[in-house]
């Protein structure tokens, strides 16, 4: 099956080299700061942090304080692979019975086509909002494998958080993409929709700057008084008050309890590397179970060819179905406002971090008193009970992220990578992998590699620059549909990566078709 493609042109964004360290990330103003970072003698840690600080002013509809994560770092000199774990959890609170299916509706218009909640309440809203763990995650990995202070790495976002965030075009577009949401709720409205018109700067040569200065100040309180402020002092109270004043569940008791976790990384072994990701609810096992599948079914060639292409679409198809019998999930894909980032410092270390408010603007609730965007993870549960990924109090949801390190096998670290996509990631990584471990191919030729998705069930999508008898076995054997590698809408995930050549010389590549992705080299 085809579709008219609109797109004609050809897009590339070429991948970069260095000696020394480089940061990959979504927006090219936290890939910077990142990479001053290193520059500044940080190491990939650090630079990851403040990345991820930074990224949360720069394109506040991924992440944020108000989000979740996990994050996979590899340790250049004992090489040893740790995870960093702050995935969220329901709160306390949470009564299931307050989240009735709609009789009559099939299924909600989010991500993941759940059986639709009367008003949508698991998917915007307060009651949509899930206890915030990215303070708590960053705060860990900091302490337990960073060189620099908490408040040394939230420097460069609170500078960025005074400027304020720069409305360009493309912010303009994913603003307007949600205005009706976001109208709903006011202090969301008001950054976001001033004059209630989507943020927007009528002279690109000087671009309007929206500051947010509720969220401001929690940077700088948090860069004062440090991360347990944000779970157990003033910050804590001030989200349980305007939680309660919405008539959210998240209460302080909720994040005084939340703790982030670090221990060893998953591995599994692949041909002659080996796959390490964060244990537990993620995409992780998920991926690995598909490279399990793969090698059985399939001895590479000079190429991949439509053989790998089959190949490929039967591992996944595989641990896919394992996934969602054992773990949960849901059967449509969506867009999602996950962002993920990876950096090599220039010492070897690796750092992939996967964070998200899971939805596009999250709940799209903005907290008056602190203005934080907050997550809408009580989306990641299935709203019917009695299945494995029902929802109910204090639990952890199943989530799609997935970033990944893979390591040689004389156990130094090859690559690090991950994406945003929502139920795309997995497979975007997966034949990423691929691509550089099987064939040896670069990043720079990875990243420009026509890929598939098969995280729907109606159709594998594939994409339209594949060459014609590629698709064709593909369509000789299962239902596809042609769709193009796009700016917006994002039909396949959004990733990037970072490589060690194991000779002096480092890789790093954004997501080819966004116009703010960027890698930046520093240290």
């Amino acid at each position: 099956m085809s579709v008219p493609i609109h797109e004609t042109w050809t897009v590339t964004k070429p991948a970069i080299r260095s000696a020394g360290g480089l940061v990959a990330s979504h927006h090219h103003e936290a890939s910077e700061i990142g990479a001053a970072v290193l520059d500044a003698g940080g190491n990939a840690v650090d630079a990851a942090i403040a990345t991820g600080m930074a990224i949360g002013v720069a394109e506040p509809w991924m992440s944020g304080l108000g989000g979740c994560g996990y994050m996979v770092f590899h340790d250049a000199k004992t090489k040893q692979t740790h995870a960093v774990d702050f995935g969220t959890r329901s709160p306390l609170g949470l009564d299931p019975a307050a989240y009735p299916l709609e009789a009559g509706k099939d299924t909600d218009a989010d991500l993941f086509g759940w059986p639709r909640v009367v008003d949508d309440c698991n998917v915007q809203g307060p009651l949509s909002i899930g206890v915030p763990s990215v303070v708590a995650g960053h705060a860990l990995a900091l302490e337990r494998f960073g060189t620099m202070s908490w408040s040394d790495v939230l420097g460069p976002a609170i500078a960025l958080a005074e400027r304020g965030m720069k409305i360009d075009w493309y912010a303009t577009l994913r603003i307007a993409l949600e205005a009706p949401g976001l109208a709903k709720y006011p202090a969301s409205r008001d950054f976001f929709l001033p004059d209630g018109l989507p943020a927007i700067s009528l002279n690109a040569a000087a671009l309007t700057t929206r500051r947010n200065d509720a969220y401001l100040a929690t940077l700088k309180r948090l860069a004062e008084v440090g991360p347990d402020d944000f779970y157990r002092g003033d910050i804590a109270a001030s989200i349980a008050q305007d939680m309660a004043a919405m008539g959210g569940s998240l209460a302080v008791e909720d994040l005084a309890g939340y703790q982030a976790s670090a221990g060893t990384a998953a591995q599994s072994a692949y041909r002659e590397v080996t796959i390490n990701v964060p244990p537990g609810l993620n995409a992780g096992p998920t991926l690995q179970d598909s490279f399990q599948r793969l090698e059985a079914l399939w001895t590479p060639g000079d190429a991949p060819d439509g053989d790998a292409y089959l190949a490929y679409a039967a591992a996944m198809e595989g641990a896919y179905e394992q996934r969602f019998a054992t773990l949960g999930d849901s059967d449509k894909a969506g867009e999602s406002c996950t962002t993920h980032f990876t950096v090599i410092d220039r010492d070897g270390n690796i750092v992939a971090l996967t964070q998200t408010l899971l939805s596009v603007f999250g709940s799209r609730v903005m907290l008056p008193g602190t203005g934080i965007l907050m997550n809408n993870g009580i989306m990641w549960f299935d709203p019917r009970p009695g299945r494995p990924n029902s929802m109910g109090p204090g639990k952890r949801p199943l989530s799609n992220m997935a970033p990944t390190i893979v390591t040689r096998a004389d156990g130094s670290g090859l690559m690090g990578l991950g994406a945003s996509g929502g139920r795309r990631i997995m497979a975007s990584v997966f034949q990423l992998i691929s691509f550089v471990s099987d064939f040896g191919w670069d990043l720079d030729r990875a990243f420009h590699q026509p890929r598939i998705d098969v995280s729907a069930e109606a159709a594998i999508a594939v994409d339209s620059r594949l060459d014609e008898s590629i698709r064709q076995a593909l369509a000789d054997r299962h239902v596809t549909v042609d769709l193009p590698y796009a700016v917006n809408p994002t039909l396949y995930a959004c990733p990037n990566a970072v490589c060690d050549n194991h000779d002096g010389t480092h890789e790093g590549a954004a997501f080819v078709m966004s116009p703010w992705a960027k890698v930046a080299a520093g240290g």
